[in-house]
């Protein structure tokens, strides 16, 4: 399963990078408003703070790395080119910054404008990026579990933004809806359809190329997307038409297929054979028990009456999922991703007269270990906040404020790093060849780490 790169088809780097220079500034915004918001933030999944600190991170957070990724990850991993990247994700970031603004604001006023407005810019931006990959995707074999996971996780995307519009709508002019249930959808097929597929197609590559781990077992690559969308398909029939049983037994599947790739992540990772298990490592692993913890959470909330009408249930889900699952995996794969296309894009652009910097100079280890450290304080405070609101939720909200802060300034620092390599090959454009085909520091490629 080991994935043949193709450097030579990868976009400008300001494509990717738009969206990862941007997303640490939404989780700014969502530490703001923790702490203007103080305990009412944890005090319920319904509270228009909370509704809006979610979006902030799934739609500005996550949502901007994630199809920031694929632009870079469709080229290079599985050779689908998108028609004009550059100007593709222009016209998606703008639309998807926009929307997620409107959206945050929308759920904070409840004004019907900001709803539409959400609903136009997201449902335009998500709808041209899913329209030029699919375009980008056809023809390319299914044979890879990356292309299957890919393809799969379009589908998820469509159905979570398909039904987010609905519910936005519905809010905004009162609309007599399902609320309940169609959140519960949307929810779903948020975090597993999208959210989920998409984390473990990346994975397929990423984990065994950037931790040095075995490859995931063929089988499981191969069947895991097929296995989520079939299962929420059916669950989700099984919801709408109140077949309460079978769509709690196909809800307990769901979450047990995403519970085995968490868990198989982490056997893997035991398995690295990398000497020193850098902060990435550690972000992977918190990832992927913070995902198994939620899930024998709610397992255990089936079975238990008082758990399951605890109020703080969903916001301590939220907590692990958004911020020690999906976030934690997220900054992980930043630290890995940026630095190798500063390294990747440069080696392109010297052609052999000048060496790229390696990437552990394009980002020192000690400014990740310090941020990491941050994130891993966020989510102990924000895990504390929502058994203590009024002891912890400012603290929390700060903690989110400085890991963001500090995510944006190691990410800007290796963006300079590549302006100033990139100005000095302009500036000696005919010094000699000093390394043909210089790599990282091992095989890019050859199942080797790059760093």
């Amino acid at each position: 399963m080991q994935a043949l790169l193709s450097f030579d088809q990868a976009p400008p780097i300001s494509a990717p990078l738009r969206f990862f220079l941007t997303a640490p500034l939404f989780g700014l915004l969502a530490g703001g408003l923790i702490l203007y918001s103080g305990p009412l933030a944890f005090a319920s999944r319904w509270t228009p703070s909370t509704l809006a600190l979610t979006h902030l991170i799934t739609v500005g957070f996550m949502l901007q790395v994630m199809l920031g990724a694929l632009l870079q990850l469709l080229p290079v991993v599985v050779g689908a080119n998108m028609t004009r990247p550059l100007l593709t994700a222009r016209l998606v970031h703008l639309l998807l910054s926009l929307g997620a603004l409107a959206l945050a604001a929308a759920f904070i006023s409840f004004a019907p404008l900001l709803f539409g407005t959400a609903v136009a810019c997201l449902g335009a931006g998500i709808t041209l990026f899913i329209a030029s990959a699919g375009r980008a995707l056809r023809g390319i074999g299914a044979s890879s579990p990356t292309v299957r996971g890919l393809k799969a996780a379009l589908l998820g995307l469509a159905a979570t933004v398909l039904s987010g519009a609905v519910l936005a709508l519905a809010l905004g002019w009162s609309v007599p809806l399902p609320l309940l249930e169609l959140t519960d959808l949307h929810l779903g097929w948020g975090l597993m359809a999208w959210a989920c597929t998409v984390l473990a197609a990346v994975s397929f590559v990423v984990v065994p190329m950037f931790q040095l781990t075995p490859e995931y077992p063929l089988w499981f690559a191969r069947r895991f997307a097929f296995a989520v969308l079939a299962l929420l398909g059916l669950w989700t029939l099984a919801e709408l038409w109140g077949a309460v049983m079978p769509a709690r037994l196909l809800g307990a599947a769901t979450l047990a297929a995403g519970a085995a790739f968490a868990a198989l992540t982490l056997r893997l990772l035991g398995a690295s054979k990398r000497p020193q298990h850098d902060a990435s490592h550690r972000l992977w692993r918190w990832s992927m028990t913070s995902a198994l913890l939620a899930s024998a959470l709610w397992l255990a909330s089936r079975f238990i009456p008082a758990l399951a009408l605890w109020a703080g249930l969903p916001l301590l889900l939220g907590v692990l999922l958004l911020l020690g699952c999906f976030t934690s995996a997220i900054v992980g794969m930043l630290y890995k991703i940026v630095p190798f296309l500063v390294w990747l894009h440069l080696q392109n652009h010297g052609r052999g007269r000048v060496l790229a910097p390696n990437m552990r100079k394009v980002l020192p280890q000690s400014r990740v270990d310090a941020q990491v450290l941050a994130h891993f304080t966020c989510c102990a405070l924000a895990t504390l906040a929502v058994f203590w609101p009024a002891w912890f939720a400012h603290a929390a909200g700060l903690a989110l404020v400085v890991a963001n802060a500090w995510l944006l300034r190691n990410l800007l620092y290796a963006t300079g790093v590549y302006r100033k390599h990139l100005l000095a090959l302009e500036a000696d454009p005919s010094k000699p060849p000093s390394a043909p085909g210089a790599r990282p520091e091992s095989g890019v490629g050859s199942g080797k780490s790059p760093d």
